[in-house]
């Protein structure tokens, strides 16, 4: 019984943070609108999340930072150019060239972030739904 809550609540952990994670893509993508040859990047969310659960990981990898002199600290860093959960960002395919070469649009990055700060904000509100009703039924036996 334990097993399966503890996967219930992973699933929803890396779904939650898989969504986070990707929102912050999202943001950078509007942020970097005006940047010159700035290429908009995204992820497959159904196959990032597959292969999160696949790892059974929490869908933030170490990343080692490349050192490129000797005196430089080691470190790491979540995130980053080779993607999030394990699964790459991917390079969106721009709708119309641009004359700087940038690949954001605008209307799509706004549509894309606030379908995931939805699907967000619901799946927060169906783990609360389901932990008050694990609460109820437990009072109640």
């Amino acid at each position: 019984m334990v097993s399966k809550l503890d996967d219930y609540f992973r699933f929803n952990e890396m779904a939650l943070n898989l969504r986070a994670q990707r929102q912050q893509v999202l943001a950078s993508n509007i942020a970097n609108a005006d940047t010159p040859n700035y290429k908009a990047r995204d992820i497959n969310f159904a196959d990032t999340l597959k292969n999160a659960m696949d790892n059974k990981s929490t869908g933030l990898p170490p990343l080692t930072l490349a050192r490129t002199a000797a005196s430089h600290v080691a470190g790491t860093a979540a995130g980053g150019e080779s993607g999030i959960g394990g699964s790459p960002l991917l390079y969106r395919t721009p709708a119309q060239g641009s004359v700087d070469g940038n690949t954001v649009d605008l209307d799509v990055e706004r549509n894309e972030f606030v379908d995931n700060g939805v699907r967000y904000e619901a799946a927060v509100g169906s783990v609360n739904g389901q932990i008050k009703n694990m609460i109820a039924a437990i009072q109640q036996g």
